[in-house]
């Protein structure tokens, strides 16, 4: 007795004639004889699982929880169909033990920090051991790494004072930026003539729009080593007139 099987166009139909492997049928309608020939449709698109959260210990043995995402496809139903029994549950089981194993030759700050290097690893490693079933895994991506709480504390007091740190740096070269441009500008002043002076007066111009009580009256610094020098000659005379009273 005949019986017709559709196979879509993202599967592949593999054939058996009493219980004997016939050969991989293509999508479209396929005629088939009851009792005599059996079927198994297998799903050739790209799959996902799921890799549950499990501990892990480090190469510098940190217990991490991590958890990821295998990325798969059949592109051989013949293997998958002969070779193994289920494909899908023996990929993930042998993910999760791959996974522990990597995991655990790389330290905590390899995992935090090499994250997709390590996943490429992994993937590398369940490919080639999913090879003779017929899968091709395309990616795989590590979701979640769970860090003990004390671990979690330890390091966001690091990281606080590692940004202390950084703010007293960067406050120091601030100030250090501006004590030298203090430094140039006052070099400037002083060494242009009338400088200071123009200087003073646009203060006290500034000053006079302030309607508070206080004034402020600056002498120009030309007129303070005016009065230096003749300080300086005075001295001098007096000295001269005390010699020659002697």
């Amino acid at each position: 007795m005949l019986y017709p099987r559709v196979i879509n166009e993202y599967e592949r139909g593999v054939l058996f004639s009493f219980g004997k492997y016939s050969g991989v049928m293509d999508p479209g309608l396929k005629i088939l004889v009851m009792v005599y020939h059996s079927l198994e449709v297998v799903d050739m698109r790209i799959k996902t699982i799921d890799i549950p959260k499990q501990e892990v210990m480090t190469k510098d043995n940190v217990p991490v929880k991590i958890n990821a995402v295998i990325y798969f496809k059949v592109y051989d139903p013949e293997k998958a169909i002969l070779n193994v029994k289920d494909y899908i549950f023996a990929t993930s089981r042998y993910s999760q033990t791959a996974m522990r194993n990597v995991a655990g030759e790389a330290s905590l700050d390899e995992l935090l920090s090499e994250r997709q290097k390590i996943a490429d690893n992994l993937r590398e490693i369940v490919d080639i051991a999913t090879d003779p079933w017929g899968i091709k895994v395309t990616a795989i991506e590590l979701q979640d790494i769970e860090l003990p709480e004390n671990l979690k504390r330890t390091m966001a007091k690091q990281a606080e004072a590692e940004r202390e740190k950084r703010g007293v740096i960067i406050n120091s070269e601030g100030e250090l930026i501006a004590s030298q441009n203090i430094a140039k500008a006052a070099k400037t002043l002083y060494d242009s003539s009338g400088a200071l002076h123009l200087r003073t007066l646009q203060t006290i111009n500034d000053l006079s729009s302030d309607r508070s009580g206080t004034v402020v009256y600056a002498l120009p610094i030309e007129v303070l080593r005016v009065i230096e020098r003749m300080g300086d000659l005075l001295e001098k005379r007096d000295k001269k007139h005390g010699g020659d009273a002697v």
